[in-house]
Formats: structure tokens, C-alpha cells, sequence
């Protein structure tokens, strides 16, 4: 067998990438913990809801040629799914939703929760349309 001589580095590694991957998490979550407005769950929980709803139209509704955006490689956002939906006839409530929600949370952001509130209600209520 032969013995390495240890020095200090070596000693401190073990417990080097542990606290750095703790001190890493705790950098990157805390400008979204600092932000977190009144109804962010919310409108988190709804903008879930909204996405799903748009995953299952986007998976069993018709079909449309694709656009510039795919062929240069593009990943569809939310958004432009739901614009998709749209011009098929599916999912018509998607877009103003979406729209909403992104309303919704600017007015969290301000700290106004009773806009907020109505955003995210009317937002509700596309989603029904």
C-alpha cells in the first residue's frame, strides 16, 4: 500500500461541495422567495391548472402545419400553443388566460392583492369559456 500525504485541501473537499451546493440553492431561490407577493400560490396553483388544460388540448385536438418557429427549433411555449389552439377553434379561453395570469402577477408583484384577486377570478373564468 502506499500512503499519500494529505493536506489541507484534501481534508476540506469532503465538505467543500456540500456547502457549496447549499450556498448555490440558497442564491438561486432567494430573489423568487424575496418576490413572493400576496396571491403568488395562486396564481402558481391556476397558471398548473392552465398548462395542463393546454398540454391535453394540444394532445387530442386537431392538427396544424407547423410553424417557423418549430422548423428553426424552437420549444412551443405555453403561450404560443395556446395561440395555436386558438386559431384551430380549441381551447379559446387559453390565450386570455394566459394573458391574465401574466397581469395577475405583475399586480402581485406591486404587493396589490385585490387586483391580484380579480385577475386571477376573470382568469378562472376564461378557462370556463
Amino acid at each position: 500500500m502506499i500512503a499519500l500525504p494529505l493536506s489541507k485541501s484534501a481534508i476540506a473537499t469532503p465538505l467543500a461541495l456540500p456547502l457549496f451546493l447549499l450556498l448555490t440553492a440558497v442564491a438561486a431561490f432567494a430573489p423568487t422567495l424575496a418576490h413572493a407577493g400576496p396571491c403568488s400560490a395562486t396564481i402558481d396553483q391556476l397558471q398548473a391548472v392552465v398548462d395542463s388544460r393546454i398540454d391535453t388540448t394540444a394532445g387530442t385536438g386537431g392538427m396544424a402545419r407547423e410553424s417557423a418557429e418549430v422548423t428553426d427549433h424552437r420549444q412551443p411555449t405555453p403561450e404560443s400553443i395556446a395561440r395555436a389552439e386558438k386559431e384551430l377553434g380549441e381551447g379559446t379561453g387559453y390565450g386570455q388566460a394566459l394573458t391574465l395570469l401574466g397581469q395577475a402577477r405583475q399586480a402581485d408583484q406591486a404587493g396589490d392583492e385585490a387586483t391580484c384577486g380579480k385577475l386571477v377570478d376573470a382568469a378562472r373564468g376564461a378557462l370556463t369559456r
